[in-house]
């Protein structure tokens, strides 16, 4: 069986999702469809395919349809690789041809051994997918911060670029695309377009409440941020509420405040009581 390379027909065991539960089941790799044989039967053409997700070892697989039918798949890396290479190479998205540099920074430092990959760029409903011979590397449109047009030095020459940063977990990670000038344009574009509810006006937040967003992404903590801007908690909890509803923060952990009840006073003063002789 040959998942890379030359093309062989590949009968492989996965995992799938079926009214809710998790079974064994397996599907046929070919060439132009991926096609459940177990636990049911179904050919999922891969120009059917609107989204791809990935989710540690479950692809989420989005087909075309009304209402889209969507299946979740889990398997070993090695299937899963084929599966991606082969879906993102044909599925329904904005797809061209380029060179990626993907992660090539991460929280500020360099990644060490980051190279450039000769492969395709595919823009999907939720995702976007860099895939190589060698490599998939999946970004989440709604994790994307920013991204320009930059300059890059490659083999000795300054060369244009799209710089992308997007978070993972809690690192800001930086890709870059390598392409001509008015492809990168387009893509930039279409890029915009697929984040446009990702953007913010400067309006909808007051000077205090952008203060306080700025300190967050630096990594201060509510305490220090309260004793930074001499604001009470209470101030702080408001600001935060807002920063939740225009989907600018989530909440990691809830802070709680406590005050002792007659029992726990009474605890506390008869511990702190010099010992009886």
């Amino acid at each position: 069986m040959t998942l890379g390379g030359e093309w062989t027909v590949a009968l492989v065991p996965v995992k799938i999702e079926k009214d809710g539960k998790w079974v064994v089941g397996k599907v046929d790799l070919q060439p132009d469809s991926l096609d459940v044989v177990e636990p049911f039967k179904t050919s999922i053409p891969y120009k059917s395919v609107i989204d791809i997700e990935e989710k540690k070892n479950v692809l989420i697989v989005t087909v075309k349809g009304d209402p889209p039918a969507t299946y979740r798949v889990a398997s070993v890396e090695k299937v899963l690789q084929a599966m991606k290479r082969f879906i993102v190479k044909s599925c329904s998205a904005y797809r061209l041809m380029a060179y990626f540099m993907s992660p090539a920074v991460r929280g500020g430092v360099m990644v060490t051994n980051a190279t450039w990959e000769k492969g395709a760029i595919a823009v999907l409903k939720t995702t976007l997918w860099f895939v190589s011979q060698n490599k998939q590397v999946s970004v989440a449109l709604k994790e994307v911060t920013s991204m320009e047009l930059s300059k890059k030095e490659v083999q000795k020459k300054q060369v244009d670029v799209l710089k992308i940063d997007h978070m993972e977990n809690t690192d800001v990670v930086t890709s870059y695309i390598l392409c001509p000038l008015s492809t990168l344009q387009i893509l930039i574009n279409f890029l915009k377009d697929a984040t446009k509810d990702l953007e913010v006006t400067g309006q909808e937040l007051d000077p205090v409440a952008a203060q306080v967003g700025m300190l967050v992404y630096s990594g201060m903590d509510s305490p220090a941020i309260e004793k930074m801007l001499n604001i009470p908690y209470r101030n702080l909890d408001e600001i935060y509420e807002k920063l939740l509803k225009l989907g600018m923060a989530e909440v990691t952990q809830v802070r709680r405040e406590i005050q002792l009840t007659p029992k726990g006073v009474r605890f506390i003063t008869e511990s702190v009581k010099p010992p009886t002789q």
